[in-house]
Protein backbone atom coordinates (compact mmCIF):
# COMPACT_ATOMS: atom_id res chain seq x y z
CA UNK A 1 0.00 0.00 0.00
CA UNK A 2 1.08 3.23 -0.71
CA UNK A 3 0.80 6.30 1.77
CA UNK A 4 -2.10 7.72 -0.40
CA UNK A 5 -4.13 4.74 0.02
CA UNK A 6 -3.83 5.28 4.35
CA UNK A 7 -6.75 7.10 5.96
CA UNK A 8 -5.35 10.29 7.49
CA UNK A 9 -5.35 8.94 11.02
CA UNK A 10 -3.09 5.95 10.15
CA UNK A 11 -0.63 4.67 12.92
CA UNK A 12 2.45 3.22 11.26
CA UNK A 13 3.55 2.51 14.76
CA UNK A 14 1.41 1.78 17.37
CA UNK A 15 2.87 1.59 21.11
CA UNK A 16 1.98 -1.17 23.08
CA UNK A 17 3.70 -2.63 26.52
CA UNK A 18 7.04 -0.08 25.50
CA UNK A 19 7.00 -2.27 22.50
CA UNK A 20 6.21 -0.37 18.52
CA UNK A 21 4.09 -2.32 16.72
CA UNK A 22 3.65 -2.25 13.05
CA UNK A 23 1.12 -0.53 11.99
CA UNK A 24 0.53 -2.63 8.71
CA UNK A 25 -0.07 -5.67 10.39
CA UNK A 26 -3.46 -7.10 11.62
CA UNK A 27 -3.97 -6.72 15.17
CA UNK A 28 -3.90 -10.64 15.66
CA UNK A 29 -0.19 -10.91 14.25
CA UNK A 30 1.13 -7.46 15.57
CA UNK A 31 0.90 -8.33 19.40
CA UNK A 32 3.29 -10.81 18.77
CA UNK A 33 6.15 -8.19 18.63
CA UNK A 34 5.43 -7.64 22.26
CA UNK A 35 7.74 -10.43 23.84
CA UNK A 36 5.36 -12.67 25.96
CA UNK A 37 2.70 -12.66 23.68
CA UNK A 38 2.75 -16.03 20.72
CA UNK A 39 -0.51 -16.44 19.06
CA UNK A 40 -2.60 -18.07 21.58
CA UNK A 41 -2.16 -15.14 23.66
CA UNK A 42 -3.00 -12.77 21.06
CA UNK A 43 -6.46 -14.40 19.88
CA UNK A 44 -7.36 -14.37 23.68
CA UNK A 45 -6.49 -10.38 24.13
CA UNK A 46 -8.02 -9.46 21.18
CA UNK A 47 -11.21 -11.84 22.06
CA UNK A 48 -11.41 -9.90 25.66
CA UNK A 49 -10.85 -6.41 23.72
CA UNK A 50 -13.63 -6.73 21.73
CA UNK A 51 -11.34 -5.68 18.55
CA UNK A 52 -11.36 -7.10 15.01
CA UNK A 53 -8.69 -9.36 15.04
CA UNK A 54 -7.91 -9.26 11.10
CA UNK A 55 -8.13 -5.30 10.97
CA UNK A 56 -5.10 -3.20 10.96
CA UNK A 57 -3.62 -2.49 14.25
CA UNK A 58 -2.88 1.42 12.81
CA UNK A 59 -6.26 1.88 11.77
CA UNK A 60 -7.81 1.34 15.36
CA UNK A 61 -9.25 4.19 17.37
CA UNK A 62 -7.09 5.17 20.64
CA UNK A 63 -10.53 3.96 22.28
CA UNK A 64 -9.93 0.04 21.04
CA UNK A 65 -5.83 0.36 21.38
CA UNK A 66 -6.62 1.58 25.42
CA UNK A 67 -9.15 -1.58 25.67
CA UNK A 68 -5.78 -3.45 24.31
CA UNK A 69 -3.73 -2.48 26.93
CA UNK A 70 -6.40 -3.04 29.51
CA UNK A 71 -6.51 -6.46 27.84
CA UNK A 72 -2.91 -7.18 28.20
CA UNK A 73 -2.55 -5.87 31.82
CA UNK A 74 -5.84 -7.87 32.94
CA UNK A 75 -4.33 -10.65 31.09
CA UNK A 76 -3.25 -12.75 34.33
CA UNK A 77 -6.60 -12.27 35.82
CA UNK A 78 -8.75 -13.92 33.22
CA UNK A 79 -6.28 -16.68 31.49
CA UNK A 80 -6.26 -20.41 32.97
CA UNK A 81 -3.09 -20.99 34.72
CA UNK A 82 -1.62 -23.38 31.88
CA UNK A 83 -1.27 -20.17 29.83
CA UNK A 84 1.14 -18.77 32.11
CA UNK A 85 4.77 -18.20 31.35
CA UNK A 86 5.82 -18.48 34.94
CA UNK A 87 4.60 -20.75 36.60
CA UNK A 88 5.35 -21.10 40.69
CA UNK A 89 7.19 -18.12 40.57
CA UNK A 90 10.12 -18.97 43.68
CA UNK A 91 9.60 -15.49 45.27
CA UNK A 92 6.32 -14.88 45.35
CA UNK A 93 4.36 -18.79 44.75
CA UNK A 94 2.38 -17.34 42.11
CA UNK A 95 1.61 -17.99 38.65
CA UNK A 96 2.40 -15.08 36.76
CA UNK A 97 3.01 -13.90 33.06
CA UNK A 98 5.40 -11.59 32.22
CA UNK A 99 5.37 -9.27 29.47
CA UNK A 100 8.35 -7.59 27.37
CA UNK A 101 11.61 -6.61 29.46
CA UNK A 102 9.68 -7.79 32.81
CA UNK A 103 10.83 -11.35 30.94
CA UNK A 104 14.20 -10.09 30.27
CA UNK A 105 14.71 -8.91 33.62
CA UNK A 106 13.13 -11.91 34.98
CA UNK A 107 14.95 -14.62 32.92
CA UNK A 108 18.65 -12.62 33.64
CA UNK A 109 17.53 -12.66 37.36
CA UNK A 110 16.92 -16.51 37.33
CA UNK A 111 20.49 -17.32 35.74
CA UNK A 112 22.20 -15.17 37.87
CA UNK A 113 20.83 -17.27 40.85
CA UNK A 114 21.20 -20.35 39.15
CA UNK A 115 24.80 -19.33 38.63
CA UNK A 116 25.28 -17.49 42.72
CA UNK A 117 24.79 -21.22 44.12
CA UNK A 118 26.84 -22.90 41.61
CA UNK A 119 24.44 -25.73 40.37
CA UNK A 120 25.36 -27.52 37.29
CA UNK A 121 22.99 -25.68 35.13
CA UNK A 122 24.93 -22.52 36.48
CA UNK A 123 28.14 -23.51 36.21
CA UNK A 124 27.14 -24.88 32.57
CA UNK A 125 25.08 -21.06 31.87
CA UNK A 126 28.83 -19.66 32.96
CA UNK A 127 30.98 -21.71 30.74
CA UNK A 128 28.88 -20.89 27.78
CA UNK A 129 28.00 -24.77 27.68
CA UNK A 130 24.50 -26.56 26.91
CA UNK A 131 23.12 -26.84 29.63
CA UNK A 132 19.89 -29.23 28.86
CA UNK A 133 22.07 -32.87 28.48
CA UNK A 134 23.11 -32.33 24.66
CA UNK A 135 25.99 -34.06 23.34
CA UNK A 136 28.60 -31.30 23.10
CA UNK A 137 30.98 -33.77 21.28
CA UNK A 138 30.33 -32.68 17.61
CA UNK A 139 28.03 -30.42 18.09
CA UNK A 140 27.10 -26.79 19.10
CA UNK A 141 30.73 -25.56 18.45
CA UNK A 142 31.70 -22.38 18.94
CA UNK A 143 34.48 -20.30 19.18
CA UNK A 144 37.85 -21.47 17.57
CA UNK A 145 37.70 -22.84 14.18
CA UNK A 146 38.38 -26.85 13.91
CA UNK A 147 39.80 -28.17 10.92
CA UNK A 148 42.47 -30.07 9.15
CA UNK A 149 45.11 -28.04 8.11
CA UNK A 150 47.41 -29.06 4.78
CA UNK A 151 51.32 -29.78 5.38
CA UNK A 152 53.06 -27.54 3.29
CA UNK A 153 55.56 -30.42 0.63
CA UNK A 154 59.07 -28.79 0.46
CA UNK A 155 60.19 -28.83 -3.17
CA UNK A 156 56.73 -28.16 -5.21
CA UNK A 157 53.65 -30.76 -6.13
CA UNK A 158 53.87 -34.42 -5.45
Amino acid sequence: MTDEEHAEDFNYIVRLMNTDLDGEQPTLYALRSIKGVGTRISESIVRDAGVSSTEKIGTLEDSEIDKLREALKAFADKAPNWMFNRERDPHSGKDLHLFGSELDMTLREDLNRLKKISCYRGIRHEQGQKVRGQRTRSNGRSGMTVGVQRRKVAGGKK
